[in-house]
């Protein structure tokens, strides 16, 4: 059985993709008062790519636990355990890490709140179709879990956890959209440093 997206899914990943075109003129003509040399550049691109690689890895760690099973149970073991939604978590945690590699904490704040936005209203749809589903049981773990935000000390796991091959199949092409903007993180910057791009400062 091959992995489908749900409705929500779809819905998500196209306003997300929208989202994102809307901001291209922004990643592309936009500039860091800082230049590629300062340290204070330097340093937050280190920041940016280690969240976007954890964010990719964190996504990796939740589909291991829910892949295939959201509509068959409430998953409530490792990511789970500390957030409602930890596919959202780390997805945000990926996106601001590629705006601090663009060297802009404007940037970074933009994207972090538009996710943040569309996401959390996603979860909120999500969520109904859940409660539906399972009634007092997700009612239950949703007054325990926070929706995204993560509550470490909740954490627990079972010391087993089986997984579908076809969701983490799923999950490498999205990541592969995530590591994506590596590449066009270095590559807008270098289209700016050699003058090829209008731009404009912004911090």
């Amino acid at each position: 059985m091959h992995a489908t997206r749900t409705r929500f899914e779809r819905a998500r990943i196209n306003v997300l993709r929208l989202t994102f075109l809307l901001l291209l003129p922004l990643i592309l003509f936009s500039e860091p008062i800082w230049d590629r040399a300062h340290w204070v550049f330097e340093v937050l691109e280190v920041i940016g790519t280690s969240l976007l690689i954890g964010g990719v890895l964190g996504r990796f760690w939740a589909i291991l636990y829910i892949g295939g099973r959201k509509n068959d149970m409430v998953m409530q073991d490792g990511p789970y355990s500390i957030c409602r939604h930890p596919l959202y978590l780390f997805s945000t945690m990926a996106v601001a890490g590629f705006g601090l590699m663009l060297g802009s904490l404007v940037l970074t704040a933009v994207f972090t709140a538009l996710t943040v936005a569309i996401l959390s209203q996603t979860a909120a749809n999500e969520e109904e179709r859940l409660r539906e589903l399972f009634g007092s049981r997700y009612e239950t773990y949703a007054d325990r879990v926070p929706r995204i935000w993560p509550d470490l000390s909740l954490f627990r796991t079972e010391p087993e956890v089986t997984f579908r091959v076809d969701h983490l199949r799923q999950n490498l092409m999205d990541a592969l959209v995530f590591l994506a903007f590596i590449p066009l993180a270095e590559f807008a910057q270098e289209l700016k440093e050699y003058g090829w791009l209008p731009t404009f400062p912004i911090f």
